[in-house]
């Protein structure tokens, strides 16, 4: 099981291409010189059409992030597993709520390097959200324990907010990962997501990898954009937050 971040900055960094047609996340990744970071292709893509712009990626040497949420009986998301890993993809997501469902999406991937990564709690959900869905837990508490199956299950990481991901990567582990979505440069806005963090800031409290969409997607110039990211992404591993004592 691969567990291990790469320490290229640029590496890290996950792209979320969600547009309408394939044709038009194609267009875009022209558009800012396809570079070698992780591109994102979630539900909205994947039925639309969206698996051969994966295929193509991949053929071209990217990186592919199949964000499919799987949720199933085991049998179905083990297979499911299997196929995303013969296609080549490097990282794939699977709802973190049952043990036999992780476990047999690790089985799917049978000795591949295709990573899986538990979902934990979305990241546009408050504590009253998780309220009207039967959850006493608060999101913080909820993320981690779904951490901890997902890690028991053999998981190579999770996908959660950085406001959970200190918590998690002390509890867990640093080799355990952690992919963060919701990331906001500062000025952005919030747009659907409630928990948010600036790139610094989730890098600061452990995340492995940050998933950025919107920010780069929507923006005039989103060539800059992404280098912006990068660079303060750069900054951001290169010098630790100041302790107290500093």
């Amino acid at each position: 099981m691969m567990s291990v971040a790469p320490t290229d900055p640029q590496s890290r960094l996950v792209l979320a291409i969600d547009f309408a047609t394939p044709s038009l996340a194609s267009s875009f990744i022209e558009r800012i010189g396809a570079p070698p970071i992780i591109y994102k292709i979630g539900l909205e893509l994947i039925y639309a059409g969206g698996l051969p712009l994966a295929a193509e990626l991949i053929a071209a040497g990217r990186d592919v992030f199949l964000d499919a949420k799987l949720l199933d009986i085991g049998h179905t998301v083990e297979r499911a597993c299997a196929s995303v890993a013969a296609m080549g993809a490097a990282l794939v997501t699977v709802h973190a709520s049952d043990p036999k469902t992780l476990a047999a999406a690790v089985r799917g991937r049978d000795g591949s390097k295709l990573k899986i990564l538990g979902v934990t709690v979305l990241t546009n959900l408050g504590a009253d959200d998780l309220i009207q869905q039967g959850h006493a837990l608060s999101p913080e508490d909820l993320a981690v324990q779904r951490a901890r199956l997902a890690r028991d299950a053999g998981l190579d990481g999770v996908v959660a907010s950085g406001w959970e991901a200190g918590r998690i990567k002390r509890e867990l582990g640093r080799d355990f990962l952690a992919v963060i979505p919701g990331i906001r440069p500062q000025g952005a806005g919030k747009g659907d997501q409630m928990r948010v963090m600036t790139p610094t800031e989730a890098i600061h409290v452990g995340a492995d990898y940050l998933v950025i969409g919107r920010p780069i997607t929507q923006s005039a110039d989103p060539a800059m954009a992404l280098q912006g990211v990068v660079q303060e992404m750069t900054a951001a591993f290169e010098k630790p937050p100041r302790r107290p004592t500093d």
